[in-house]
């Protein structure tokens, strides 16, 4: 977290629409002035969307800016030995109750949410907890399928204030934002009760905050490259980090996986006499066909195939998200090879149909049609390229890209230089994103001058985009995709008037 920078001042108000102006520009304009007026306390995430209580929105400023004051998610000291003391004095409230935990490079978070809503189905009360978040901070901890409320967020960090400063006393460095966040949705569910908690790593898994559970079962989404500089340099390497969360007899649910991270999972399974349940082997995709808002899915679980599960999310890596949450459901009931039953078809149809994952190919306006997406690298944008591809029949697409400037920007850039027929280079809120000149630069060595346009402000980045989109007839299939960063999506939700 950090003091906010100048260019925050990209949200300024911007002109009045001109009388014959595309109405829903005006919404552009309108969430820039909102942007601006909700910046509140600095902070790296993206702006919150404020509580209507003055005096409850006046208090979560306060826990904000006490919050910002440590060491923000991008500075980490490999140890769970802060966090683990800090779980000490409050009791281990992650011991009360069971966890499904979930690392992995990409999918974390949309698998996460498949997962909280098959156990609501089946009538667990559930806790999730997941980062970053889009647009407000309480979106992290979440609550029988919602995040808590302000109210709730401000008294469970009063609650263990003073238990924070306790460790942090008695520690060579405080407890970092992300180690704050975890005891704080820890005792939140503790408090609640939830039945379980689906719990996603901040970063790796070993030494990550979350890992002072025990999961009865570990979820491995695909892991590719991201954030080499801390967590390795091949998949096998950052296997061996995010292998971390695979505990002493629990059960691993593998997503397909490059081999070497493959045989890494799977040495530590053995070690600790972890079963294994592996996509593709143990279960699988049977069909997936493209259906209206989503897909429709046969899935062969644990326990016997699933057919006509509709899921209201595009692209083959959210069916596979939905098959290893299916898995990872199936496992923590007990079934498998030694249970083979299967769960209750028309729960299951329920849950999945009931699925949003906010940010992950969303489309939020028609005519043109504009998507956000919280890609963040090559691996991610791979992924939404191909879902794009596959689901939307657009003559032209125009990308809108702020990445952060600890990612691989050009490997982002070229997955979609296929599907961008221009892309504008612009900037997020976050102290993080990357100058804007120096990623336009990037992006004229990928796409040619001719196809870039530099805007340092979001809000008039979407507008020069969808104007783009609708520059002449023939383009009338022609869509936008905001993306780059969660922190890119969030501002763009914020902006195009979604909360």
């Amino acid at each position: 977290m950090s003091e906010p920078r100048d260019e925050f001042d990209q949200f300024d108000a911007i002109v009045d629409a001109e009388t014959d102006r595309d109405p829903d520009l005006a919404v552009i304009e309108a969430g820039s002035r909102t942007l601006r007026a909700q910046a509140g306390p600095p902070q790296g995430d993206p702006v919150p969307a404020r509580p209507s209580d003055p005096e409850v929105d006046k208090a979560l400023r306060e826990v904000e800016t006490e919050l910002a004051t440590r060491w923000g998610e991008t500075k980490l000291e490999p140890s769970v030995r802060r966090i683990a003391a800090l779980m000490d004095v409050l009791g281990e409230p992650q011991r009360a109750y069971p966890s499904i935990h979930i690392t992995g490079t990409n999918g974390k978070t949309s698998t996460a949410r498949m997962i909280e809503a098959l156990l609501s189905a089946f009538e667990l009360r559930t806790g999730r907890y997941t980062s970053p978040h889009v647009q407000t901070i309480t979106e992290r901890i979440s609550l029988d399928g919602a995040p808590i409320s302000a109210e709730r967020f401000i008294e469970t960090y009063q609650d263990i204030k003073p238990y924070i400063e306790l460790v942090d006393a008695r520690e060579e460095f405080r407890l970092s934002f992300f180690e704050v966040m975890t005891a704080m949705a820890y005792a939140a569910f503790a408090d609640a009760p939830v039945d379980v908690a689906v719990v996603e790593v901040g970063m790796g898994g070993t030494w990550d905050a979350t890992n002072v559970i025990d999961g009865s079962v570990a979820v491995v989404t695909p892991i590719d490259l991201d954030h080499t500089d801390r967590l390795g340099e091949t998949p096998g390497a950052i296997a061996g980090e995010k292998g971390g969360v695979i505990k002493q007899g629990a059960t691993v649910i593998l997503a397909q996986q490059p081999v070497d991270a493959a045989q890494v999972l799977l040495k530590k399974a053995v070690e600790v006499d972890a079963t294994v349940a592996r996509e593709g082997m143990e279960f699988g995709i049977v069909t997936r066909e493209i259906a209206v808002g989503g897909q429709l899915l046969t899935l062969r679980g644990l326990g016997g195939e699933y057919d006509s599960v509709f899921l209201p999310l595009y692209g083959a890596h959210q069916a596979h998200n939905a098959l290893v949450a299916l898995a990872a459901v199936e496992a923590f009931f007990g079934i498998g090879a030694e249970h083979a039953r299967t769960l209750d078809l028309d729960t299951v149809r329920t849950a999945f149909a009931s699925v949003s994952s906010p940010g992950r190919l969303e489309v939020v306006r028609s005519s043109p049609t504009v998507i956000l997406d919280a890609a963040h690298n090559p691996a991610g944008a791979r992924a939404t390229a191909d879902g794009i591809s596959e689901a939307f029949g657009f003559s032209r697409l125009i990308g809108v890209v702020s990445t952060s400037s600890d990612k691989d920007a050009r490997g982002l850039l070229e997955a979609f230089e296929p599907l961008f027929a221009e892309v504008v280079v612009t900037a997020n809120s976050s102290p993080r994103a990357t100058d804007v000149d120096a990623l336009a630069a990037i992006a004229v060595e990928v796409f040619g001058e001719d196809r870039v346009v530099v805007e340092p402000r979001l809000d008039d980045a979407i507008e020069t985009a969808i104007t783009l989109a609708e520059e002449e007839d023939e383009y009338a299939g022609a869509g936008v995709l905001v993306t780059g960063s969660i922190f890119t999506v969030g501002d763009a939700r914020l902006l195009l008037g979604r909360h």
